[in-house]
């Protein structure tokens, strides 16, 4: 009986399981008056299959997903319920070099944050910046290098 269990355990056929998604957390901007709509949005997020922890925030607009979750499935659900919504468009104030960029600084911003859109100019700290201004014209110790 040994040979016939282990040929059979070589030969067995098992269901393949479905890979899960990644965890993943992520902000969504939806704007919301109420406690109704408050609710309403809470509870078609924490519905889905796979979100663990759903955090709305009326006051800045902002609902937080964790889980294994989909970011564009949770966008579709949360647009079901009516409500105009998008990806959290903003970044905090203190990570962007030049906050007063074109478009850039929005005035529906929660305090402390600046829409998060290319720079126009290079940050001033980047590798190849400063290997550009080392034989600027520009830099007064160029020429010593030199």
């Amino acid at each position: 009986m040994g040979v016939l269990d282990h040929l059979f355990d070589l030969f067995e056929i098992t269901p393949r399981r479905k890979r899960r998604k990644p965890w993943q957390a992520f902000e969504i901007k939806v704007k919301m008056d109420c406690d109704g709509c408050e609710r309403r949005v809470r509870h078609a997020v924490s519905s889905m299959k796979g979100a663990k922890s759903v955090e709305v925030n009326r006051k800045q607009s902002r609902v937080t997903v964790t889980g294994h979750v989909d970011p564009n499935k949770v966008l579709k659900k949360v647009r079901s319920t009516g409500k105009r919504a998008e990806f959290w468009p903003y970044v905090p104030y203190n990570l962007v070099a030049y906050p007063y960029v074109a478009q850039a600084y929005d005035k529906k911003a929660p305090s402390g944050y600046v829409r998060n859109v290319a720079q126009a100019l290079p940050s001033p700290n980047a590798a190849d910046e400063k290997l550009v201004s080392l034989f600027s014209d520009e830099n007064p110790n160029a020429c010593s290098i030199m």
